[in-house]
């Protein structure tokens, strides 16, 4: 059996953030600009409090069967909220979408290159 490559994201709004809350985030925000985005096991957080209070976390998981995704995006869901809830901050709206790497549709250069090694 191979292994499965999960990408989760958790989006939600901070809720209830304190003058002081928003400056720590603000002063760190170079560290968690979209920009920088990445899928990590451990999960990246990004957020632009300029423009509106969301944030999206971007985790990186795997599993061995179809159905392991589920656990991976509990898995994931409740990293972002041991990490929003250790840090105080206040948050709402949490949803979360999954996505099996290995029932992702292929990009052209992928297609072009798995019919040439056919």
């Amino acid at each position: 059996m191979s292994t499965r490559t999960f990408r989760v994201i958790v989006r939600g709004v901070f809720d209830g953030l304190g003058a002081e809350q928003r400056a720590e985030l603000l002063a760190r925000a170079s560290e968690h600009d979209v920009l920088h985005a990445a899928f990590t096991p451990e999960g990246h957080l990004s957020y632009d409090l300029t423009t509106r209070l969301a944030f999206t976390f971007r985790f990186l998981d795997s599993g061995e069967a179809e159905e392991d995704i589920l656990e991976a995006t509990e898995r994931a869901e409740a990293a972002a909220q041991a990490w929003l809830t250790e840090r105080g901050y206040g948050y709402k709206n949490l949803r979360s979408k999954a996505e099996d790497l290995s029932q992702a549709p292929l990009g052209k250069r992928r297609r072009r290159a798995a019919a040439q090694g056919s």
